[in-house]
């Protein structure tokens, strides 16, 4: 039977979400905060990466996070600040920075990346979608031994779990990349990965779920939840009520704040990234990710995408110069060619990427709140895992058994 759904929350997994529930019939509005124009699900670097299999938290993190706490350019920066909410996510995230939980995240992540992939090419093969879709796979591009030792045992982890893998050397960079000096004595290489623009396929899938009756209600906050015996009676914006029989919580960093409302503490904190975009010719043609720096590099339609860094400081759009210097600088250590005109180092985006501590996403249902779905705290991985969490989303509203298993997805688990 047809359900009335509300989707808080217009990113990449709440897009995604309504795209499978109007295939199955259902009613579908979608609530966000902003114009829907801007944010993590624009300005990420729209890989779609089966090669990420290693969760923020593991081994060692805990040693470079404090290592590069007070370091405001460093790749992981958490700013001090007296927060309970963030000593809460550090305490779990550090007892989930194990090996075990590495072992255990292996092949969650790669189920989820992997199905995800096979979805956007259905998506891609549909009318209406004709978003820049490119498989060329991704490099890792390593200056010292250290990082390249490192690879690669990623390397054979991947290729255990059955992904195209492989450690490529100096020489072979320069036929990967002929026309662009690299600046690196070897790389990883994912055949397996492939990436997106992700403006077009955001701007691709509104149009659709407009055209086919999904309500997109723009700048439009959630200020209240009014619940009963564990149920949502309506949403609350500006003193108006939102009705509906089921509601997915798709709202990125701000899904904990709401979540309280409710009973349930989601662990979760804004993690920010910042991009900026040439649109000059670089001749860099295959994505690249630049292991000392943490930089993801992607020639996208037109144009060549910069992104980088993970900054936990709460939820705010500040840019950080030396953050946005640290991504340029690095860019061209590796790249020497390169070079960033001020206008493109000012017109530099951030994005909230909704981190949990144990790097794994909240998907499916609480024991607190009967027609509630949650579906965030995907982090770096949005993108990656967007299709198959928006399916995940609509079969568990339908009661089916989900096409992935989210067991260990649960908004309830302990940490």
């Amino acid at each position: 039977m047809a359900k009335e759904v509300v989707i808080i929350g217009g990113g990449i997994i709440g897009l995604c979400s309504a795209y499978y529930m109007l295939e199955k019939g259902h009613k579908v509005t979608i609530l966000d905060k902003s114009d829907m124009t801007s944010g993590t699900s624009y300005i990420n670097s729209g890989y779609l990466s089966p090669s990420h299999l290693i969760p923020l938290s593991s081994p060692g993190a805990v040693k470079n996070g404090l290592k590069w706490m007070l370091n405001p350019s460093s790749p992981l920066y958490i700013k001090p600040r007296l927060n309970l909410d963030l000593y809460k996510w550090l305490f779990a995230f550090a007892k989930s920075s194990t090996t075990k939980h590495v072992n255990k995240s292996i092949p969650l992540i790669k189920e989820v990346t992997v199905f995800s992939q096979k979805l956007y090419d259905e998506i891609k093969q549909k009318d209406n979608f004709n978003f820049h879709y490119e498989k060329k796979g991704l490099l890792i591009l390593c200056k010292t031994q250290e990082y390249l030792d490192e690879e690669s045992k990623v390397v054979d982890i991947a290729k255990e779990n059955g992904l195209i893998a492989k450690m490529i050397t100096k020489e072979d960079l320069k036929i990967f990349e002929p026309n662009i000096e690299i600046d690196a004595i070897g790389a990883s290489y994912y055949n397996c990965d492939s990436h997106t623009t992700p403006y077009e396929f955001m701007c691709n899938m509104k149009n659709y779920l407009i055209k086919n009756g999904v309500k997109l209600i723009k700048n439009t906050e959630v200020t209240d939840v009014n619940i009963k015996d564990a149920i949502i009676k309506n949403l609350v914006s500006n003193d108006k009520k939102i009705y509906a029989d089921q509601f997915v919580l798709s709202a990125g960093s701000w899904s904990s704040l709401l979540s309280k409302r409710l009973g349930v503490k989601l662990l979760l904190q804004p993690g920010k990234g910042y991009s900026l975009n040439v649109n000059r010719t670089t001749n860099i043609s295959i994505p690249a990710i630049l292991a000392e720096a943490k930089v993801a590099i992607t020639p996208m339609n037109g144009f060549t995408r910069f992104a980088g860094t993970m900054e936990i400081s709460g939820i705010n759009h500040k840019i950080n110069k030396s953050r946005v210097r640290a991504i340029t600088q690095a860019s061209k250590k590796y790249y020497p060619q390169l070079d960033f005109t001020n206008d493109e180092i000012d017109n530099v985006k951030c994005g909230l990427r909704p981190v949990t501590p144990d790097g794994l996403p909240y998907i499916g249902r609480s024991s607190k709140c009967k027609n509630l779905i949650f579906a965030t705290g995907h982090a770096m991985m949005g993108w990656g895992m967007g299709t198959a969490t928006g399916l995940a989303v609509s079969e568990i509203l339908d009661n089916i058994n989900p096409s992935i298993n989210i067991e260990n997805y649960s908004p309830d688990r302990k940490f």
